[in-house]
């Protein structure tokens, strides 16, 4: 509708709006040659010990954590054949992340491979590790490489395109694994350190500060994701996805994921706490579950409020100019059932006052699949009362 086309960062779906592998693969996507096959050993070495690190000279703080971690973060590799009946439109989404090709692009041609590069990190000694859900969305083979270059194979076990993660496990013993920290305690201005494979450059670390906190997706340019985002300065190019940004005590507290076309030495990461919960979803049963109610919402101010008033696209008027309006509700959700109706403006969730849509948003997804929800709306100026029960957000619709 054109009255939304310019309100983009207000305009919030709990019903959702599918995967935006586009934004992902376009800036994180890189050229890159096939990867050279390294020995396959059961095992690798542990974690240096503090001792160990410091024993022959004086390093610094960022030294010490990347010697931490390093031998824990991995280069992943995928790829899949693509048929030449794919245009060979650049603007489609699969050719953005798979960016490097095999063969021509003919339909008198054999299908060919492209390749995309990123990151991971290991989060279990038995094979366990983490990334970013665009770095192998639709690969065929996943190549995990660690830092002394032994190669195993991959296997997805589950993405998630909400939060934009994946688990995967690969076949090993006794693997160094990473320490966590703590996101929710984060300040702007602490130390944040980067590792990962940017540009094909493997094992790069970058440093800067966490410049921010709680950007929201809308604020990042990914509005269809269900992510508060940690900002940091610390430089993150194609490859560096889904590798782990640190503290300085070098403990994980975030997953490096989004950079902005239009930004300039900023970088976004998941916080550590969201990957976890989602991880553990995806390794237990290849999925994870989000709530939702099944409305469509715009925030309400004086000149929203006006605007619908004076348009002809809606069969409501409005009174209020402070709230969140519900604009459409989807048939047969648990929003629908509950009663809700377009026109009808939240105002409190639980026990939680909201003015935005991204409030609502953040409630549904704290609260528990099948349990009683109490939403206050203001319908025909008549405050009510409406219990909903937020349903497993449909998979069709997830994934796109």
């Amino acid at each position: 509708m054109k009255f939304f086309s310019h309100r983009l960062g207000i305009y919030i779906g709990i019903f959702g709006i599918g995967t935006s592998l586009g934004f992902w693969g376009n800036y994180h996507a890189q050229r890159s040659t096939p990867v050279q096959q390294a020995k396959v050993s059961t095992a690798a070495s542990p974690l240096p010990s503090s001792t160990s690190i410091n024993s022959d000279r004086n390093v610094n703080f960022i030294a010490t954590a990347v010697q931490k971690v390093s031998p824990a973060v991995v280069r992943i590799d995928a790829s899949r054949h693509i048929s030449t009946a794919l245009p060979g439109n650049l603007n489609n989404p699969l050719r953005r992340f798979f960016d490097n090709q095999e063969g021509q692009n003919s339909q008198n041609q054999p299908d060919r491979i492209e390749r995309g590069t990123g990151s991971g990190f290991i989060i279990a000694s038995d094979g366990r590790l983490i990334t970013n859900a665009h770095v192998v969305n639709g690969a065929e083979r996943v190549q995990v490489t660690l830092k002394d270059g032994t190669s195993y194979q991959g296997k997805v076990l589950g993405t998630d395109s909400f939060t934009d993660l994946a688990a995967i496990k690969i076949e090993a013993k006794d693997l160094p694994i990473v320490n966590f920290g703590n996101a929710e305690n984060l300040t702007p201005g602490e130390w944040a350190i980067a590792i990962g494979n940017p540009l094909g450059l493997d094992n790069t670390v970058t440093v800067g500060i966490i410049s921010a906190l709680d950007r929201s997706s809308s604020q990042v340019g990914v509005p269809d994701k269900r992510v508060r985002f940690i900002q940091t300065d610390a430089a993150i190019n194609p490859g560096n996805s889904g590798g782990p940004l640190l503290n300085s005590q070098g403990e994980v507290i975030g997953i490096n994921t989004a950079i902005r076309a239009d930004a300039e030495g900023l970088g976004f990461a998941i916080p550590i706490e969201t990957a976890q919960r989602i991880a553990n979803q995806l390794f237990t049963k290849g999925q994870a579950d989000h709530p939702y109610l099944g409305v469509q919402m715009i925030n309400l101010n004086q000149e929203t409020k006006a605007e619908i008033n004076s348009t002809q696209e809606f069969d409501f008027k409005i009174a209020q100019s402070e709230g969140v309006l519900v604009v459409k509700v989807i048939p047969g959700s648990p929003a629908a059932k509950s009663g809700f109706q377009p026109g009808d403006v939240i105002s409190q969730i639980g026990n939680l006052g909201v003015t935005t849509s991204l409030q609502v948003q953040e409630q549904v997804d704290a609260s528990e699949i099948g349990a009683e929800l109490q939403v206050k709306i203001i319908r025909d100026g008549q405050a009510k009362t409406l219990k909903v029960k937020p349903g497993t957000f449909p998979q069709a619709q997830k994934d796109g």
